[in-house]
């Protein structure tokens, strides 16, 4: 299995410090980068500025409530650009308001995942994201 780039697009530190640790614990064989908005994340993704170096990530984990521009922004500039839209972005929020994921599905997001409450509850939907996006997925090719 190869190592999987992961870009993952959140401003709160504590969630931020929760996803690195539940994928360490996970032992999930990846390398994940971290965007604290969606301005920021943006720019990884183009490669601008002190992110000209920055890899092509196979997969974005999202998150919807960012300041400077939120996740559903971000989604849709992502999905409107040929250079990125076909890389699979999963939300990752604490939003369940069915206005937030019906917004996400018909700008493209690949699923809509509420965070669990807890660092176990975490870790078991990191394992089953783990289980499902890195076994059974086939990433676009990088480029």
């Amino acid at each position: 299995m190869r190592q999987v780039e992961i870009l993952l697009v959140e401003d709160s530190e504590p969630d931020i410090l929760l996803t690195l640790e539940a994928f360490e614990e996970a032992r999930v064989p990846n390398r994940l980068h971290v965007a604290r908005d969606g301005v920021e994340a943006l720019r990884f993704l183009r490669s601008e500025g002190e992110y000209a170096d920055a890899p092509r990530p196979d997969l974005i984990l999202l998150d919807i409530n960012m300041p400077r521009k939120n996740g559903l922004e971000v989604l849709r500039e992502i999905k409107a650009d040929p250079a990125l839209g076909s890389i699979p972005v999963l939300m990752l929020t604490t939003s369940q308001a069915d206005d937030d994921v019906r917004h996400s599905y018909e700008r493209h997001a690949s699923g809509y995942m509420v965070k669990p409450v807890g660092f176990e509850n975490f870790l078991h939907a990191i394992r089953a994201f783990e289980d499902f996006w890195l076994t059974f997925v086939r990433f676009p090719p990088r480029v």
